[in-house]
């Protein structure tokens, strides 16, 4: 439904609310890719939902951000019905190369490692090319009206609603709901309206992000070595782009964002090796903090966490939007079951369920993200050995690198039904 034909069925200071005491099922709070998923993933349900975004233009899309989506997100978005227009506008990547520094032996990872007959071991893509097509898809399901730009300003939890006042225009608007989800980010204000803490850390280290054009083919390989100073990680794009994530301290990522272009690329090319030639910076480079979070809770009475609300984790391996896809998913799950049984699916044993589900897997994550960063961003001699004799391990014995690949790619832990379905 478009803003102004929603609008025009809401008396500004006043609730609307049906016959039932109520007028959505479900109201999500935050229109980036998580929150678009779920509402995706439930438009088969027979769910009435809202979903709300505050921002017409995101800063990922400002900032050219790119992720790694993993072998499940994808199955995820083919469980949906998204996938064939996200498809076309990304990159495959059929290799993946992990070193440590300047180590000559190097793990690598192939579509052959995995017993089921894959082409790909993953894809890289661009916010945009991820976000368009849910936004698209979203604003086709007739369950789903999609507010943008409006803000939640106040939440108000009841026995058997919880009332959601959104500023639109300036004009204040008070909706009634079964359950309200949080996907509005890493400092999620409806978490902490709700009193939800959360636990964790920020890393010694920054992020430099660019993008680059390298003179060979990447022929669809993604690189992750690991420096003393952090990792630094290298994702292929279509038109034979290369998506940079360097890790280094603080300080030090701030110096190299602070060179020409020229010493900057000079700098890249001793991280990125001579495998590709000479590279050519495209755009600006971008620096963010890194920081490891785990929300205490995922779920109070009409009330649930998906994606950076719940939980943040350190880029290495690419995991952090996986896990919040991952999230969507389990919890449209979990509702939509719930929903066909006739259950209330804002009460808190049902999101319980959900919770189990999802925080043990993602606490595993962000401990295998938290130790690979740790064991790897040092010259500790011990841990030096160790971990290259773990490299060693995992290139000559195949059930260590089929579980670690597995693992990376997200096809350990619990399998959403959207992803069984292919």
């Amino acid at each position: 439904m478009a803003l102004t034909q929603l609008t025009q069925t809401l008396s500004p200071q006043q609730p609307l609310a049906d016959k039932r005491g109520y007028d959505y099922d479900l109201v999500i709070v935050g229109g980036g890719i998580v929150g678009l998923t779920l509402a995706a993933a439930l438009k088969d349900s027979g769910l009435n939902i809202l979903l709300i975004e505050a921002k017409i233009t995101s800063a990922s899309v400002a900032k050219g951000q790119a992720y790694a989506v993993h072998l499940l997100s994808a199955l995820i978005y083919q469980g949906i019905g998204v996938w064939d227009k996200i498809l076309p506008q990304i990159a495959k990547y059929r290799h993946v190369r992990l070193s440590d520094a300047d180590y000559p032996d190097v793990v690598e990872f192939a579509t052959a490692d995995l017993a089921k007959d894959t082409p790909e071991l993953g894809y890289v893509a661009e916010h945009q090319a991820l976000l368009q097509p849910l936004q698209e898809f979203v604003q086709k399901c007739p369950n789903v009206n999609y507010l943008c730009p409006a803000e939640v300003v106040n939440t108000q939890h009841q026995q058997d609603i919880v009332a959601i006042d959104i500023k639109i225009s300036e004009q204040i608007y008070t909706v009634r709901s079964k359950l309200l989800v949080a996907a509005d980010g890493s400092r999620s204000p409806i978490r902490q309206a709700a009193g939800i803490k959360t636990h964790g850390w920020k890393y010694w280290q920054s992020c430099i992000v660019a993008f680059v054009k390298p003179e060979k083919p990447h022929n669809d390989t993604a690189y992750e070595r690991f420096w003393p100073s952090g990792p630094f990680a290298i994702l292929p794009l279509p038109g034979n782009r290369c998506r940079i994530v360097w890790t280094a301290p603080h300080e030090e990522a701030k110096a190299l964002c602070a060179l020409d272009d020229q010493q900057f690329l000079a700098e890249l090319s001793r991280r990125y090796g001579d495998q590709m030639g000479k590279l050519e910076l495209l755009g600006d480079r971008f620096v963010f903090p890194v920081q490891l979070m785990q929300s205490d809770r995922y779920v109070l009475p009409r009330l649930a966490l998906i994606g950076d609300a719940a939980h943040n984790c350190h880029p290495v391996g690419g995991q952090g939007l996986n896990l919040g896809i991952r999230d969507a998913a389990a919890l449209a799950q979990v509702i939509q079951t719930a929903y066909a049984k006739g259950e209330d699916i804002g009460k808190i044993q049902v999101l319980k369920r959900y919770e189990r589900w999802r925080k043990l897997e993602n606490l595993t994550i962000l401990g295998f993200t938290d130790l690979l960063d740790r064991m790897f961003s040092n010259q500790i001699l011990p841990l030096v050995m160790l971990r290259r004799l773990g490299l060693w391990l995992m290139q000559r014995v195949p059930l260590l690198k089929v579980f670690a690949l597995k693992l990376m790619i997200g096809l350990k832990g619990r399998t959403p039904q959207l992803a069984q379905r292919f």
